[in-house]
């Protein structure tokens, strides 16, 4: 059997399917054997199938190790806004012989997973942060001039 070039495959996807850039295909690749390596640490089988909610947890955790709080914008760069986007692009590469799969996976198994905002926003947003309590600042005196007998105020400079 002749070895698969996967950048040739991910071109000729491209052409068919216009709504994902190469580099979503690449992304997902890698993403993959994030998640293989991940499963492997784990104790897991190095070699076995993993399902799309395996894979989805893979992909985000690989996004934000790459990309920190620019994922969301980088996938969506790529046309990957939803987890069901993901989806497509695994079964555009099981369609052309690139990834396997077994009788029980679908698209479906991408469908509504986790939001983007859940995902790659909201680890970066503060939390329980309470705004510093601001002392007010010491008030200024006032500097009195007796040279000519009148009284001025002078402006302290910082």
């Amino acid at each position: 059997m002749a070895k698969i070039n996967f950048a040739e495959v991910v071109e000729e996807i491209c052409e068919k399917d216009l709504r994902y850039s190469a580099d979503a295909y690449h992304f997902v690749q890698e993403g993959l054997n994030h998640t293989l390596k991940s499963l492997k640490r784990a104790g897991q089988h190095a070699h076995r199938h993993v399902s799309g909610q395996e894979l989805l947890h893979g992909l985000r955790d690989f996004a934000l190790k790459e990309y920190g709080p620019m994922s969301k914008a980088v996938l969506n760069e790529w046309g990957i806004k939803t987890t069901d986007d993901f989806g497509q692009i695994v079964f555009n590469l099981v369609n052309s012989g690139v990834l396997g799969k077994n009788e029980t996976d679908s698209p479906n198994d991408f469908k509504n997973v986790f939001t983007f905002d859940d995902a790659f926003v909201k680890p970066f947003v503060p939390r329980n942060i309470t705004p510093a309590v601001r002392k007010p600042a010491p008030a200024k005196s006032k500097k009195r001039s007796t040279s000519s007998g009148t009284k001025k105020n002078k402006a302290s400079s910082l």
